[in-house]
């Protein structure tokens, strides 16, 4: 691959960054509000697309907790977030396994955004943005910590190589 290609990656995730919990909408959105918000989250880093139809299945086999009168919070947005960016490595079932172990231990706002500060530092480091990661994030040094840590690792090394393919692409077409 060439340097321009690896400019290019490196630039498109270079300030690339989740909203922390405190930042998620906790007004009660519909699936409509839902499904857009958090795919302007998932396009910058080529993540597929949330759909209506998905989020509604996920609420129906238990993945997520159900709607208050139709609506999404906070709780249900961070879920879904992790998610959408997770599923390409993980299964559903195994995704589902992985946030009631953290419910043993974190709340959902500490494990968002520990998930979101991994997530942000490791593809920084798989896209060259920075050399080494930052291994002091997180407040405990828990198996589950380093368990999610690999998972993390994965999911930015999928991503990468999905941009890279998608890069050579977009340049081939272009000639």
């Amino acid at each position: 691959m060439n340097e321009e290609i690896r400019t290019r990656l490196k630039t498109t995730v270079a300030d690339y960054r989740l909203p922390r919990y405190s930042e998620l909408p906790n007004v009660g959105l519909y699936l409509e509000q839902v499904a857009k918000y958090i795919n302007g989250f998932l396009e910058p880093i080529g993540c597929s697309e949330i759909t209506t139809s998905m989020i509604s299945n996920y609420v129906k086999k238990g993945y997520i907790p159900s709607p208050e009168k139709k609506q999404y919070y906070s709780d249900h947005i961070a879920h879904l977030i992790v998610i959408a960016i997770t599923k390409n490595v993980l299964s559903l079932d195994n995704i589902h396994a992985l946030f009631l172990m953290q419910r043993e231990m974190y709340t959902v706002p500490v494990a968002y955004d520990y998930f979101c500060m991994e997530l942000e530092n490791m593809i920084a480091v798989v896209f060259g943005v920075k050399k080494k990661p930052d291994m002091n994030i997180g407040v405990t040094n828990t198996e589950l910590k380093d368990f999610l840590r690999n998972v993390i690792i994965s999911v930015s090394h999928s991503v990468y190589l999905a941009s890279c393919f998608a890069e050579m692409n977009r340049m081939k077409n272009n000639k």
